[in-house]
């Protein structure tokens, strides 16, 4: 345990002397945040799939949350802005109560929006009108899918019984998420 704890203490001093010296971007939230864990962890421990199951959930709530707040500003729909609010609340939320996990378990997260997220914001911000409506709306249904799938996952193969049961907890938010974006989704088309 103190060998784990001091090589944990001897990388984020590294990361931090690296980082004060490079002249580079900032490292990715996520990468940073799977390092540690990778510190932490080791490849055969089962807390390492919980790790990047929760690195995963922090990337998708970090999506859902400024997204939301962009189509409250951009978008010309009342569905769609009252889906941005639905959704930058819901998120948030979402998001303390992963924070309060992650501390819990000793897991890291992303502590911002990752580079992946950034991108995503900054190419749906470009659009406009109707072609931002449906651009948003599609990315609501897709990426509820594939967060729903993931969370399925970790609700029935996490390692650990909290992370299974808050993956569980969360499944009813996302599906009603999933409905209203496709109701959205099928206006937008209308329009």
């Amino acid at each position: 345990m103190k060998n784990k704890t001091l090589n944990v203490i001897l990388i984020a001093a590294i990361l931090s002397i690296w980082s004060c010296n490079s002249s580079q971007k900032p490292a990715d939230t996520k990468a940073v945040a799977e390092e540690h864990n990778d510190a932490k962890f080791d490849n055969t421990d089962n807390q390492k799939q919980d790790a990047q199951f929760l690195v995963d959930a922090a990337e998708i709530n970090w999506k859902e949350t400024l997204l939301g707040q962009l189509a409250q500003q951009n978008s010309q729909m009342t569905d769609v802005k009252e889906m941005g609010i639905m959704m930058e609340k819901s998120h948030s939320e979402s998001m303390k109560n992963l924070i309060a996990l992650a501390k819990k378990k000793l897991i890291t997260i992303p502590t911002s929006p990752t580079d992946k997220v950034k991108n995503v914001y900054k190419d749906l911000s470009k659009k406009t009108g109707k072609k931002f409506d449906k651009e948003y709306c599609d990315m609501m249904v897709s990426g509820h899918k594939d967060a729903i799938a993931t969370f399925e996952k970790a609700s029935k193969d996490a390692n650990d019984i909290d992370v299974r049961t808050w993956a569980a907890e969360t499944l009813p938010i996302l599906r009603k998420h999933l409905d209203y974006a496709i109701t959205c989704k099928k206006k937008c088309e209308k329009i």
